[in-house]
């Protein structure tokens, strides 16, 4: 990876089981994929997983938001969960902060999932993958794609952009999460 490079990062369940059931499995992958952009610890993620899904909004207390933003290794693009897999384009800030962010990522929901759901080992098919991004016209391509994923599920073809697990509407309208995802 290079610094000041775009990537389209992704992975999937294990022979492609689903990783996601409900909104709160959503929810907490969301989180992290925010939250993890720095190295800094956020504490309590279930209380502010929680507060998502009953308030339907994105808080955090000030002062931790302003941590996270400051030394963040990555900046986040876009980004689609779908039942089975995750798609992000992601911009690395510094020197192997893709990596520390993917691996944060991935072991915190892996942990989670095997946790809540009363099960052990790997839930994730290998290590990430990944595809640097060389032209306007692949980042464009890319966007799209990822944007239309969820078009594969029933009933969302030709409503992805109310798909609520998609960064789409943060590009048609208010962005919900505010510095967290760089839309420009």
């Amino acid at each position: 990876f290079s610094e000041g490079e775009y990537y389209h990062v992704f992975n999937r369940g294990v022979a492609k089981q689903i990783i996601f059931h409900d909104r709160s499995d959503y929810a907490r992958m969301l989180f992290l994929i925010l939250c993890c952009q720095s190295p800094i610890t956020l504490y309590n993620i279930g209380r502010h997983v929680k507060n998502f899904i009953t308030a339907n909004s994105f808080k955090l207390a000030t002062d931790t938001q302003d941590k996270i933003l400051a030394k963040r290794s990555v900046e986040l693009i876009s980004f689609v969960l779908m039942p089975n897999h995750f798609h992000l384009k992601i911009k690395e800030l510094a020197e192997g902060g893709i990596s520390a962010y993917l691996q944060r990522i991935e072991i915190a929901y892996t942990k989670y999932f095997n946790t809540k759901y009363h099960r052990s080992g790997y839930l994730l098919q290998g290590p990430f993958q990944s595809v640097l991004v060389k032209t306007n016209t692949q980042a464009l391509h890319l966007s799209a794609y990822i944007h239309r994923n969820p078009r594969e599920l029933a009933g969302w073809k030709n409503k992805e952009d109310r798909y609520p697990w998609s960064s789409y509407q943060d590009y048609l309208s208010l962005n919900r999460w505010g510095e967290f995802l760089k839309r420009d």
